[in-house]
């Protein structure tokens, strides 16, 4: 009996390590999905949608965008983390939803770097600080006067709770020592409208949703939260040198597929975007919207997760950001 159990045991394992490889040559045979975890028209939608449109062709099969919005994004990113490991639905992640939500929400039902496999970091995207266009304010020295003028009266939208432009907002008021109120919406698109629409002051937003409303003076932008100057918004200062030192940030975005997804199909999806990504035409309209490409290894996107958790974790502490 012994022997025979052993046998079919040895059966088994030889058959699954036959059939990983074979299933992942007949990958993809239908529809890819891309989770933006976000509401469409935001700056993550954006994003996925150019990959979406070259990935396609590339892989020979339909590749849609499906926006899961809620929860700051852990609605969405949770779906792929718990959906089948096999390279049909994927997460268009970002700093909020892959590094930012384990150490703000305290009932997350995933864990990002245990649950999900990293294909590539598709590029940074500049941070600005802008205000509706009526205020008073043209700088970060002017913001800090106006909001220690008039504590709790200044508002900062953000992209939902738990958001990277939330947790910058939280993050300005502690170590700026300013009363800002939060509002947080559902994503950026309706953040923007209101924005510009004189609902809510102020916003901690990408470059990648701001720049055109930035250019047409409906909003003005004071300052990048990038550790050095932007290389697209180069008039701008960074926070530090602006009257916050120390205070710095970059949002990021990067594929990932549910945790235990074949090796071959992994490094599939690496290769097709990271050769879309250096694309002439690509790298060039992702510059437009302030954004910086990379493209790189399923290994060394996993080192940076592990460095921007490590991170996150700080500002979350430093913050008292915590969130249901």
């Amino acid at each position: 009996m012994k022997r025979r159990n052993l046998f079919l045991s040895l059966l088994i394992g030889v058959a699954s390590s036959l059939s990983a490889p074979v299933y992942a040559q007949d990958w993809p045979s239908k529809t890819v999905s891309l989770v933006v975890p976000f509401t469409a028209g935001g700056s993550t939608d954006t994003v996925a949608r150019l990959i979406a449109e070259r990935l396609a062709p590339r892989l020979g099969q339909p590749v849609i965008v499906e926006n899961r919005a809620g929860a700051g994004g852990a609605l969405g990113s949770n779906h792929v983390a718990k959906s089948p490991a096999d390279g049909y639905t994927l997460l268009v992640g970002t700093a909020s939803t892959m590094a930012i939500a384990p150490h703000v929400y305290t009932k997350l039902p995933y864990q990002p770097v245990r649950d999900l496999d990293p294909i590539t970091l598709l590029g940074t995207a500049d941070i600005m600080i802008v205000v509706r266009a009526d205020l008073p304010i043209k700088t970060v020295g002017e913001l800090l006067s106006y909001a220690r003028a008039n504590p709790g009266k200044l508002t900062f939208a953000s992209g939902g709770n738990g958001s990277i432009s939330h947790l910058l907002g939280e993050y300005f008021k502690s170590m700026a020592k300013v009363d800002l109120v939060h509002v947080p919406y559902r994503g950026d698109a309706q953040m923007v409208i209101d924005l510009i629409g004189g609902q809510v002051d102020m916003a901690f937003g990408t470059a990648v949703a701001f720049i055109p409303h930035v250019k047409s003076g409906k909003v003005t932008a004071l300052a990048v939260t990038n550790p050095t100057r932007s290389t697209t918004q180069t008039h701008l200062p960074t926070v530090g040198e602006a009257g916050v030192p120390g205070y710095e940030a970059v949002q990021w975005f990067g594929i990932a597929a549910p945790a235990g997804t074949p090796q071959p199909i992994l490094q599939r999806l690496n290769r097709e975007i990271v050769a879309i990504l250096a694309m002439p035409d690509i790298r060039k309209r992702f510059g437009e919207m302030g954004f910086d490409v990379v493209g790189n290894s399923p290994e060394e996107f996993g080192k940076f997760l592990q460095a921007e958790n490590a991170k996150w974790k700080m500002v979350a502490d430093v913050s008292g950001t915590k969130l249901d």
